[in-house]
């Protein structure tokens, strides 16, 4: 037993003198950098949640759209065989129906330029995704030393 503990506090000893003590800048300024480090990652996530949700509204709102859309097509298919005289159009006369026929593809193509939009703003949050992880890989490989880096990290780096 003595042996051991002899052992084992010599070892922690040379463990103690062996590590370079920390002045009280250094160890300040680590904490700041960690504290900085830890508000860019949250910052980073909250950007991400933003971009989530905002992704989540523009595919409810394709959707709905696309539901709006097949509506207009059945009621349009309608009002095109009442014009061809193919069903029965009741009190309706032409002059009528026409203009409800370009009124249908007036907003037909409202929701398709609304469609476009939409589409924009998905692919613009895609792109602002893959710039963040770019972004993060990039400060990830310019944390490292330059000493420690062998030529395919830098090729990495200046890819990124």
């Amino acid at each position: 037993r003595k042996q051991a503990t002899e052992y084992s506090t010599s070892s922690s000893d040379e463990e103690f003198e062996s590590k370079p003590s920390l002045t009280h800048k250094a160890k300040r300024a680590l904490r700041k950098r960690r504290k900085l480090e830890k508000e860019t990652k949250q910052l980073i996530k909250q950007e991400e949640l933003k971009r989530l949700h905002k992704a989540q509204a523009v595919q409810r709102q394709l959707e709905e759209l696309e539901e709006r859309q097949r509506a207009l097509e059945i009621f349009g298919v309608e009002l095109e065989r009442e014009l061809r005289g193919e069903a029965d159009s009741g009190t309706k006369d032409e002059n009528q129906m026409l203009h409800e026929w370009f009124e249908l593809v007036m907003e037909k193509n409202k929701l398709t330029r609304y469609e476009s939009e939409l589409l924009i703003i998905a692919q613009e949050l895609e792109l602002e995704d893959h710039q963040s992880r770019l972004e993060q890989q990039l400060r990830e490989k310019m944390a490292i030393d330059d000493s420690l880096k062998d030529e395919m990290d830098l090729n990495e780096e200046d890819e990124i």
